[in-house]
Protein backbone atom coordinates (compact mmCIF):
# COMPACT_ATOMS: atom_id res chain seq x y z
CA UNK A 1 0.00 0.00 0.00
CA UNK A 2 3.31 2.16 0.32
CA UNK A 3 3.66 5.16 2.83
CA UNK A 4 0.10 6.48 3.92
CA UNK A 5 1.58 7.91 7.04
CA UNK A 6 0.24 11.61 5.55
CA UNK A 7 -2.96 10.28 4.28
CA UNK A 8 -3.53 8.96 8.03
CA UNK A 9 -2.59 11.80 9.92
CA UNK A 10 -4.62 14.10 7.93
CA UNK A 11 -7.30 11.58 8.94
CA UNK A 12 -6.71 11.21 12.40
CA UNK A 13 -6.76 15.34 12.93
CA UNK A 14 -9.81 15.51 11.10
CA UNK A 15 -12.81 16.23 12.61
CA UNK A 16 -16.09 13.58 13.86
CA UNK A 17 -17.96 17.42 13.62
CA UNK A 18 -16.74 17.83 9.86
CA UNK A 19 -17.72 14.66 8.48
CA UNK A 20 -21.01 13.77 10.19
CA UNK A 21 -23.60 16.33 8.45
CA UNK A 22 -21.91 14.86 4.99
CA UNK A 23 -23.02 11.05 6.87
CA UNK A 24 -26.38 12.57 7.29
CA UNK A 25 -26.85 13.72 3.50
CA UNK A 26 -26.02 10.46 1.93
CA UNK A 27 -27.59 8.32 3.68
CA UNK A 28 -31.14 11.26 3.79
CA UNK A 29 -30.95 11.24 -0.14
CA UNK A 30 -30.81 7.37 -0.54
CA UNK A 31 -33.80 7.42 1.85
CA UNK A 32 -32.57 6.22 5.01
CA UNK A 33 -33.14 8.21 8.63
CA UNK A 34 -30.63 9.94 10.47
CA UNK A 35 -31.70 7.67 13.50
CA UNK A 36 -30.30 4.85 11.04
CA UNK A 37 -27.03 6.13 10.95
CA UNK A 38 -26.88 6.69 14.29
CA UNK A 39 -27.77 3.19 15.30
CA UNK A 40 -24.78 2.30 12.71
CA UNK A 41 -22.46 4.67 14.59
CA UNK A 42 -23.23 3.68 18.03
CA UNK A 43 -22.99 -0.11 16.47
CA UNK A 44 -19.84 0.68 15.76
CA UNK A 45 -18.43 2.59 18.44
CA UNK A 46 -20.85 2.03 21.22
CA UNK A 47 -21.58 6.32 21.16
CA UNK A 48 -25.09 6.86 21.90
CA UNK A 49 -27.17 10.15 20.42
CA UNK A 50 -26.25 11.98 23.20
CA UNK A 51 -22.62 11.17 22.97
CA UNK A 52 -22.37 11.71 19.83
CA UNK A 53 -23.80 15.41 20.47
CA UNK A 54 -21.09 16.37 23.09
CA UNK A 55 -18.29 14.94 20.64
CA UNK A 56 -19.52 17.12 17.75
CA UNK A 57 -19.94 20.05 20.33
CA UNK A 58 -16.45 19.70 21.30
CA UNK A 59 -14.91 19.82 17.54
CA UNK A 60 -13.49 15.59 18.45
CA UNK A 61 -10.96 14.48 16.16
CA UNK A 62 -11.53 11.20 14.96
CA UNK A 63 -8.13 10.07 16.70
CA UNK A 64 -10.00 11.23 19.65
CA UNK A 65 -13.40 9.64 18.51
CA UNK A 66 -11.69 6.47 18.50
CA UNK A 67 -9.63 6.38 20.98
CA UNK A 68 -12.22 6.63 23.79
CA UNK A 69 -14.61 4.37 21.27
CA UNK A 70 -15.46 1.02 22.50
CA UNK A 71 -15.11 -0.60 18.79
CA UNK A 72 -17.64 -3.10 18.49
CA UNK A 73 -16.20 -6.98 18.49
CA UNK A 74 -17.66 -7.42 15.39
CA UNK A 75 -15.92 -4.74 13.63
CA UNK A 76 -13.26 -6.88 11.84
CA UNK A 77 -15.65 -8.45 9.61
CA UNK A 78 -16.36 -5.54 8.17
CA UNK A 79 -14.61 -6.11 4.61
CA UNK A 80 -14.85 -4.64 1.10
CA UNK A 81 -13.44 -1.72 -0.41
CA UNK A 82 -13.74 2.19 0.47
CA UNK A 83 -12.05 4.97 -0.99
CA UNK A 84 -9.46 2.47 -3.42
CA UNK A 85 -8.60 0.63 0.19
CA UNK A 86 -9.28 -2.81 1.03
CA UNK A 87 -10.58 -1.70 4.61
CA UNK A 88 -9.31 -5.49 6.23
CA UNK A 89 -5.76 -4.38 4.55
CA UNK A 90 -5.29 -0.92 6.42
CA UNK A 91 -3.01 -1.17 9.13
CA UNK A 92 -3.01 2.15 10.97
CA UNK A 93 -5.81 1.50 13.88
CA UNK A 94 -7.43 4.79 13.25
CA UNK A 95 -7.62 5.03 9.50
CA UNK A 96 -9.22 1.41 9.75
CA UNK A 97 -11.62 2.50 12.01
CA UNK A 98 -12.59 5.55 10.30
CA UNK A 99 -12.74 3.64 6.77
CA UNK A 100 -15.22 0.78 9.37
CA UNK A 101 -17.63 3.74 9.83
CA UNK A 102 -17.42 4.82 6.24
CA UNK A 103 -18.12 1.50 4.71
CA UNK A 104 -20.85 1.23 7.10
CA UNK A 105 -22.39 4.33 6.15
CA UNK A 106 -22.12 2.97 2.23
CA UNK A 107 -24.05 -0.04 3.18
CA UNK A 108 -26.93 1.77 4.76
CA UNK A 109 -27.41 4.54 1.72
CA UNK A 110 -26.47 1.65 -0.25
CA UNK A 111 -29.62 0.12 1.02
CA UNK A 112 -28.08 -2.54 2.73
CA UNK A 113 -30.59 -4.48 5.33
CA UNK A 114 -29.76 -3.35 8.65
CA UNK A 115 -29.37 -7.09 10.02
CA UNK A 116 -26.30 -7.06 7.71
CA UNK A 117 -24.88 -3.50 8.08
CA UNK A 118 -24.53 -4.47 12.10
CA UNK A 119 -22.88 -8.13 11.24
CA UNK A 120 -25.71 -9.78 13.30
Amino acid sequence: MGDTSHHDERIAKMTFASVYPHYVTKVEKKSRTKEELHQVIEWLTGYDEKALHKIIEAKTNFETFFKEATLNQNAHLIKGVICGYRVEDITNTTTQSVRYLDKLVDELAKGRKMEKILRS
